[in-house]
């Protein structure tokens, strides 16, 4: 089979394709064969190794996202057969060489969800890391319900940090499902149009010195829940909106800055703040993300292309590199690889 590996960590040109024995899944795996392939940050972060291009990995795979058919199932084994069409998370977790940047990939069976038939695989390979990272910053809240459904968000303002970027765009849309009033952040009428399209009911410009006082006019009570991507530079915004009791689901730091608190405002809002990182999260709640994504796409609930809000950027296989440098150079969209035929 033909796979993407790197055996040291640096910039895109460590990529390289080789062909590889097809895997056979143990016990408590599933074999799946890779339709499109989705590229996260997370994935060119983990390819650069923090910097140390020095270290190693013995075929390393990259990207943890993707959709694909089961293509063989190991021992104990339950919910899943060959010739399903599944969606999957963080693949190369902890298995280095099993991300879903090759032809076939093997992995536990609770990474591996049941794509609903009328859902796409470039909507399949989109789910995943956004999509949980936004289930989970919508549900961490103890003012809320754990679960997200139809209603469940009914009464709630949330808040969406970055409304234009993967994550944003999966919040959105959830919040929306789930019965919420969103308004979102950005930086341009460009990026704008996109959260609009997405279902965002207020787009701001985040570079307006007065989007605390507008989004208090929107929210007259405060936010309920801050889905945030760039803690640092937000840190006085969202502490300025929020009302008492509300939550600030923390995934990302973007534009830099050291996150630095005022102690009393937050003290008397009673308020709450979360950090969100798929990798130490209980699988327990991974399952009834996925479980709930899976509602909201059977419902319609959750799109990717230009008509929702999230451009796609399509490379093939061989170009791996280049989609890596996409995701590095902060493209706006979802960049996708297509790894087989679609059949």
């Amino acid at each position: 089979m033909k796979s993407i590996v790197y055996t040291r960590h640096g910039s895109p040109d460590v990529l390289h394709l080789v062909e590889r024995a097809l895997p056979e899944p143990g016990a408590g795996e599933v074999r799946v064969r890779v339709v499109v392939s989705g590229v996260n940050p997370t994935d060119w972060k983990k390819r650069v190794g923090a910097g140390d291009e020095a270290s190693t990995e013995v075929d390393s795979v990259p990207n943890q996202d993707g959709a694909g058919v089961v293509d063989a199932i190991g021992d104990g084994v339950d919910g899943l057969t060959v010739g399903d069409r599944v969606w999957i998370h963080l693949a190369a977790h902890e298995r280095a060489g099993w991300g879903t940047a090759q032809e076939f990939t093997v992995l536990p069976a609770d990474r591996v969800t049941v794509l609903p038939a009328e859902i796409s695989f470039d909507v399949g390979a989109s789910l995943g890391v956004p999509a949980i990272t936004a289930h989970r910053a919508l549900t961490v809240s103890d003012a809320w319900p754990a679960r997200l459904s139809p209603g469940s968000l009914s009464g709630a303002t949330v808040l969406v940090s970055g409304g234009a970027g993967a994550v944003g765009h999966a919040a959105i849309q959830l919040a929306r499902w789930a019965g919420a009033t969103v308004i979102t952040t950005v930086s341009s009428d460009e990026k704008a149009a996109l959260t609009t399209a997405a279902g965002a009911h207020h787009s701001l410009r985040y570079t307006d010195s007065a989007a605390a006082s507008t989004i208090r006019e929107l929210a007259p009570d405060g936010v309920d829940i801050v889905v945030e991507v760039a803690a640092g530079v937000n840190a006085d915004l969202d502490a300025s909106v929020l009302r008492t009791g509300g939550t600030v689901a923390i995934y990302g730091n973007d534009r830099g800055g050291k996150l630095a608190l005022e102690f009393r405002p937050l003290l008397e809002l009673n308020a709450r703040l979360q950090f969100v990182l798929l990798y130490t999260v209980d699988p327990a709640a991974l399952r009834t993300a996925a479980t709930d994504i899976t509602a909201a796409l059977v419902d319609g609930a959750l799109g990717v292309g230009d008509d929702t809000g999230l451009p796609l950027h399509r490379f093939a296989l061989e170009d791996t590199a280049a989609a890596h440098a996409a995701v590095e150079a902060g493209v706006v969209g979802k960049v996708l690889i297509d790894v087989t035929p679609d059949a």
